[in-house]
């Protein structure tokens, strides 16, 4: 496989990440840059990680994981865009005790629920007989590169937007279920 295809494909993958990314940074407290950094490597371990796991997973597991696999990240992110819309109206003397999207919890939910399709990406370089392992170095790092952006763009517009920034958030978040339910329903 040539690298710019290996390099669009992992551009590709990695957009809902970034945009995930985003919404982090707007609800990071506190430790900006640690949890940039923990964010970035949560995306980017689990969109490499992903890959390898698809790619060994063979073809029984693709129509069982492809069933439902929307479902799940439909689910997750629409139920953390609607909580996110639900704390952005709240008014500010509340506003103290919204969630903290920087948490390894909600991290690790949200890399597992952005990264699914690298699964699949995985299977289908089983399917062409294409190497795992350099593909999904590449698809982390590009991804562990544009969360760490999206997250320090995020914290940056969060100053400037603030109630706004976490609505677009939420907002994302959810077209993002939605994207990922439409793309496998159609």
């Amino acid at each position: 496989m040539e690298f710019y295809i290996l390099l669009l494909i992992s551009i590709g993958l990695a957009m809902d990440a970034f945009a995930v990314s985003l919404t982090c940074g707007f609800h990071c407290i506190k430790h900006k840059k640690l949890n940039a950094l923990k964010t970035g490597l949560l995306f980017g371990g689990f969109q490499a990680a992903m890959p390898v796991l698809g790619y060994y997973s063979g073809y029984y597991v693709n129509s069982y994981v492809n069933s439902f696999s929307h479902w799940i990240a439909f689910s997750v992110l629409c139920f953390i865009g609607v909580k996110m819309l639900y704390e952005s109206f709240k008014p500010d003397i509340c506003n103290n005790e919204k969630t903290d999207y920087s948490k390894i919890k909600i991290l690790l939910i949200l890399a597992f629920a952005t990264s699914i399709d690298a699964f699949a990406v995985g299977l289908s370089f089983a399917f062409m007989n294409v190497g795992v392992i350099y593909p999904a170095l590449i698809i982390g790092l590009v991804t562990f590169i544009m969360t760490i952006g999206g997250f320090i763009a995020g914290d940056s517009m969060e100053h400037y937007m603030g109630k706004w920034a976490e609505r677009a958030g939420g907002l994302v978040l959810i077209g993002i279920g939605f994207k990922i339910l439409l793309e496998h329903i159609l």
